[in-house]
């Protein structure tokens, strides 16, 4: 963990004093890979801003970036390992640490079976190098079934499409944002997000681009978002009500013959065939439920296929509800169906240089199902809206121990209420954080990583997603000390001892400790299109020759050009082609027709949605002073036709109810949500017993989750349904 002096500014070019050093490294706290300039002093980080030089952000970051800071300076971050003894916590070495976590897995397996022991993962795994390419090997010593990640309150629906048509989980397409002339976004809020599943900073000029090009931005959303503001046009709709739209959307496709699929028709035969299913869905039948008028159906439908290239883009919004799947299935149908899959200016594929599609799993489907409530695997995990049940639930396979990878589902998983209740009972609980949260006061033992700039970083997954090819590669911006370990060291070091005891050959072991991750990035970039094995890149142009000395060579990083058409390669089914296996997601729209049109409705029912905001979309970042100074952000919004009817003043107390909990929260009456709506964000909570974020629980807002059920599931994937939850309303 030495730092590179190729990553360090001469201080005469700089213009910093002698003792000062400028670093140039990635922010990992969103998908957005901004390029940050941290300048430091010693082991003191003295500021962080962007990077002027990156080619990717250009020196765009957001307020987050600040954070990292806070993450390294925090009096609460642990360093050590600390094992609780009664009710207080006590430091221990590393050595000692393993072993007792090892021991304890491998007793609670041998006693109760292999899947005694469940796995949880949160998304700063995603985000971390070490965690990527290493994790696995601990998971593979626990030979559990148990495993679960925040993947199914979130994106679960794009990995099982991708899945099924492409042949990969993670073959997902993005919009091709820089060259679009029409961009149409379902449910997504990408200036809070920068991004998502679309890696692309500074997403606020590149949407401007698009209408400084003649473009047009068109955002659909219950709530009138900052992206929505920014939007030529926005729809409000009904949560939940999706699946109609899109239905609808394809339904004028055929009914005025805009179709333009003759691209892609030797891939997928039978696109075309996607008109008998949705005969059914006209603009008229769908309007009353959606909120949308039939004409601005229709509209939608004809300015996007008039467009000179348009791309259809839905999100978080589109995913966490009870048609999810389905709904981002039909998505991807209609950007095929209207000629814009694998087009300049649509949905297209990447080409990352180090690419690990090819050499990872595509994503197992189906093969086994969930103890107690038979709720499908999908890539090895379950949905973590049956967490609760699997530990709670006697008999053969119930979880009788947890492993925690940064994660803290107490706070962000469906009704979190009962999860905590099945923590509680837990034998054993190991949490991998440099947090005590909400979660980890669970732990009998905690093992604290270092944090985002103590580490090398290589952005594995989110260069996959990026809307321009581009690789970089960050050096640890600050050296740790001989008792700090950073996540992959801890998970191969516990996959070791696992191991032994099990009585396996732990030979292999010695070569994973002296390749590191940073051996196997070394692997994939010069085995990949642009690496020393590659005599061209994907355009055709000279070869980049890259690898990582190169990489560290140019701490700014490396453009690679715009995205390129990569059909049909980029499809990982043998035959090449397209399967929209109609047969799995079809059969889909007879629930949809259950649930919208043959159950009786209530419409004075109110219905909760979460949000984001930009500073606080990450728990961690709620124990950062600046990201949670200003007015409160955790209230409950409703429209000002609601707050009358429920004789509700801004700033009242207001109950809200669902089936599962109520929470108490503090009422923001704007008219920038639907009425019939409203809308509590994420992330919040920090009010239990037992959590040491001193700034985080100055300002605990009330935990969302509380309200979510976790009875309610996508049926196709199992995905957590977030919004469009059921509530009521009363004024204390």
């Amino acid at each position: 963990m030495v730092n590179s002096e190729q990553n360090v500014v001469n201080s005469e070019q700089s213009g910093v004093s002698p003792e000062q050093k400028l670093h140039y490294s990635t922010c990992t706290l969103c998908e957005a890979m901004c390029g940050i300039e941290v300048a430091t002093q010693g082991n003191r980080i003295l500021s962080i801003k962007g990077d002027k030089d990156n080619p990717f952000s250009e020196g765009h970051v957001c307020p987050k970036a600040s954070a990292l800071k806070d993450l390294y300076d925090d009096p609460d971050r642990l360093k050590r390992p600390i094992k609780k003894v009664g009710d207080e916590w006590q430091e221990i070495p590393w050595s000692e640490a393993f072993d007792y976590v090892a021991e304890k897995l491998h007793h609670i397996q041998s006693t109760h079976g292999k899947d005694a022991v469940g796995v949880y993962l949160g998304n700063p795994n995603a985000h971390n190098m070490g965690a990527i390419l290493f994790g696995p090997y601990f998971y593979r010593a626990l030979e559990s079934h148990n495993r679960y990640s925040a993947t199914s309150v979130d994106q679960l629906p794009h990995h099982i499409v991708s899945r099924r048509l492409f042949g990969h989980m993670s073959q997902i397409p993005i919009p091709d944002i820089d060259r679009t002339q029409h961009f149409v976004i379902i449910g997504g809020n990408p200036l809070a997000s920068n991004g998502s599943i679309m890696t692309v900073p500074n997403v606020k000029k590149r949407l401007k681009g698009v209408q400084k090009r003649g473009g047009k931005v068109v955002v659909i959303d219950p709530k009138r978002t900052d992206t929505a503001d920014l939007s030529c046009e926005h729809h409000f709709i009904r949560p939940g009500s999706d699946v109609l739209l899109l239905l609808a959307m394809l339904h004028v496709v055929f009914e005025k013959q805009l179709h333009s699929a003759e691209a892609l028709l030797p891939y997928a035969e039978d696109l075309l065939d996607v008109e008998g299913y949705v005969k059914g869905f006209s603009p008229e039948t769908v309007s009353e439920l959606t909120g949308i008028k039939a004409s601005q159906i229709t509209k939608l439908v004809t300015d996007f296929c008039e467009a000179e290239s348009a791309v259809c883009y839905g999100r978080m919004g589109a995913s966490v509800q009870a048609f999810g799947t389905l709904t981002q299935y039909l998505i991807m149908l209609f950007n095929m169906l209207t000629g814009n899959l694998d087009r300049q200016g649509g949905m297209m594929f990447t080409q990352p240089a180090a690419d690990i599609l090819p050499v990872s799993s595509r994503g197992s489907i189906g093969g086994y199902s969930s103890r107690v409530r038979g709720l499908p695997a999908f890539a090895g995990e379950y949905p973590v809206a049956c967490l609760a049940e699997e530990i709670l639930t006697p008999g053969e396979g119930q979880i009788k121990a947890m492993v925690i990878g940064a994660g803290n589902p107490v706070v962000t998983t469906p009704n979190t209420e009962q999860l905590e209740r099945a923590f509680s009972q837990l034998d054993f609980v190991v949490s991998v954080d440099f947090y005590i949260s909400e979660t980890s006061r669970h732990a009998d033992i905690i093992l604290p990583p270092v944090t985002p700039l103590e580490r090398d970083h290589y952005d594995v997954v989110f260069h996959n997603f990026a809307v321009r090819n581009y690789a970089t590669y960050s050096e640890a911006v600050v050296n740790i000390d001989d008792n700090q370990l950073t996540d992959w060291q801890i998970y191969l070091s516990l996959a070791e001892r696992l191991d032994k005891l099990n009585g396996k050959s732990t030979a292999h072991y010695q070569a994973l400790w002296q390749k590191q991750p940073q051996g196997l990035i070394d692997d994939l970039l010069k085995s990949g299109q642009y690496g020393a094995h590659a005599s061209a890149n994907a355009s055709g142009e000279e070869g980049y020759n890259l690898s990582l000395d190169k990489l560290k060579a140019h701490p700014h990083g490396i453009d690679l050009g715009p995205l390129q058409s990569a059909l049909p390669n980029a499809i990982f089914h043998e035959n090449k082609k397209i399967d929209l296996d109609f047969d799995y997601f079809m059969p889909d729209i007879a629930r949809v027709k259950t649930h919208f049109f043959d159950r009786m409705r209530n419409e004075n029912q109110m219905v909760l949605i979460g949000r984001r905001h930009i500073k606080t979309n990450n728990s961690w970042l709620h124990n950062s002073p600046r990201m949670v100074k200003g007015n409160n952000r955790c209230t409950l919004q409703l429209h000002p036709v609601d707050a009358a009817k429920y004789q509700v003043q801004e700033g009242d107390r207001v109950k809200v109810t669902s089936r599962v909990g109520h929470v108490q929260v503090e009422a923001e009456i704007t008219d920038s949500i639907m009425p019939g709506v409203v809308s509590i964000p994420h992330g919040w909570g920090h009010n239990k017993k037992g959590i040491k974020l001193g700034v985080a629980s100055q300002y605990p807002g009330v935990n969302t989750n509380i309200l979510t059920d976790e009875m309610q599931v996508d049926t196709l994937s199992g995905n957590g349904v977030l919004n469009g939850v059921p509530v009521s309303l009363e004024r204390m």
